[in-house]
């Protein structure tokens, strides 16, 4: 009797999976990081604050599910990303490389067109600035940020537009002078084409 039962959720479950819509691709674009957040500081104030924007990009994979509810859709989504920016004041560049896994919930609409949102998990790989000797070292390696946006679909050509704001106080700290830090937290807008398979 057991195995019956065992068989008939078997049955069950591979008809569903079977049954499941679920998409996958790859995706490439860039990012303009407008990022306002970087400070370059020591322990009393700010050397140089708003780091001006530098266009950075971003390649990956992504998965699409349906979700039994209202029509929603679910698309994790694993990401490579190079965020660039620049402190005017000292005329020198600030780079950062993550990986980002970005859960977003979504909604078509129009049958062409959709519009999501949801968290985005970060691992920042490697965090860089060249100012006189200093260099990073210590950074806050996990972060959490939020990511909304829309997109249109084409057979299997999407193409989206999608705003991330860094939601954790993400700081990297000198090797050379540990009173010295950078606030890395992402303001960007984010442009993408993704080829779906």
């Amino acid at each position: 009797m057991k195995k019956v039962i065992l068989v008939v959720f078997l049955a069950l479950g591979l008809s569903q999976v079977s049954n499941a819509q679920i998409d996958f691709g790859i995706k490439a674009g860039i990012n303009y990081n407008n990022n306002g957040e970087d400070a370059f500081k020591d322990a009393t104030n700010n050397i140089a604050e708003g780091a001006s924007a530098k266009t950075g990009y971003h390649a990956g994979i992504w998965f699409r599910g349906k979700l039994p509810i209202l029509g929603l859709y679910l698309r994790p989504e694993i990401i490579y990303t190079e965020v660039k920016s620049e402190f005017e004041v000292l005329a020198e560049d600030y780079n950062f490389k993550k990986l980002d896994v970005p859960v977003l919930v979504g909604k078509k609409i129009l049958g062409f067109a959709h519009v999501f949102a949801g968290p985005s998990f970060q691992y920042i790989l490697e965090d860089k600035i060249d100012f006189s000797s200093f260099s990073t070292d210590e950074f806050d390696k996990f972060t959490l940020g939020l990511q909304f946006g829309a997109g249109v679909e084409f057979d299997n050509i999407g193409i989206d537009v999608r705003w991330e704001r860094g939601l954790s106080a993400s700081e990297a700290r000198f090797t050379n002078n540990t009173n010295i830090t950078v606030d890395n937290r992402t303001n960007q807008i984010i442009f993408g084409v993704s080829l779906k398979f």
